[in-house]
């Protein structure tokens, strides 16, 4: 993975080889969140991942609740959470007020038990927004997701 450093040339950033992982994925937009997690889970195991469990729940508002009943198990038995789901704005507020309680409710868990949250939960205005975010093999939301992830694991493992 290349970032830019502070002086804006580029380095190659190197991610953690093996860790734990957990994908909470959404079975609400199938088609979409399907991909995001086929691309992850192809990442992971690239990365030799040693663990990789997928839950899978009713739809993104669900997602929270799975991921803190983990996180708060001792011992820790994940090293990331990486959560999936797509969330389509329709003619109501109702996508927005999900969305919001999610993100809301990855950032208390992640402070609270002090571990990684990949909040890959999408609002989308579209399909089309959902094919090119999800489906594309040049850009996958789901690949994106797993290299945050293993980065978070070496950056935790570095402090």
């Amino acid at each position: 993975m290349l970032r830019k450093n502070s002086t804006g040339s580029k380095r190659k950033q190197k991610a953690a080889r093996g860790g734990r992982f957990a994908l909470v994925a959404s079975r609400y937009n199938s088609k979409y969140v399907n991909s995001m997690l086929r691309a992850a889970r192809k990442k992971l195991s690239e990365a030799n991942a040693e663990k990789v469990k997928v839950i899978r729940v009713p739809g993104a508002f669900e997602i929270p609740v799975v991921v803190s009943k983990l996180a708060a198990g001792s011992p820790a038995e994940f090293d990331a959470y990486i959560c999936l789901g797509v969330v389509l704005r329709g003619q109501t507020s109702h996508a927005q007020h999900i969305s919001e309680s999610v993100t809301q409710a990855f950032s208390a868990i992640q402070v609270r038990y002090h571990v990684p949250i990949i909040h890959e939960v999408l609002l989308l205005e579209s399909r089309q927004q959902a094919e090119d975010r999800c489906l594309s093999s040049d850009h996958n939301r789901g690949v994106e997701a797993a290299m945050t992830a293993l980065e978070m694991v070496r950056v935790l493992r570095s402090i």
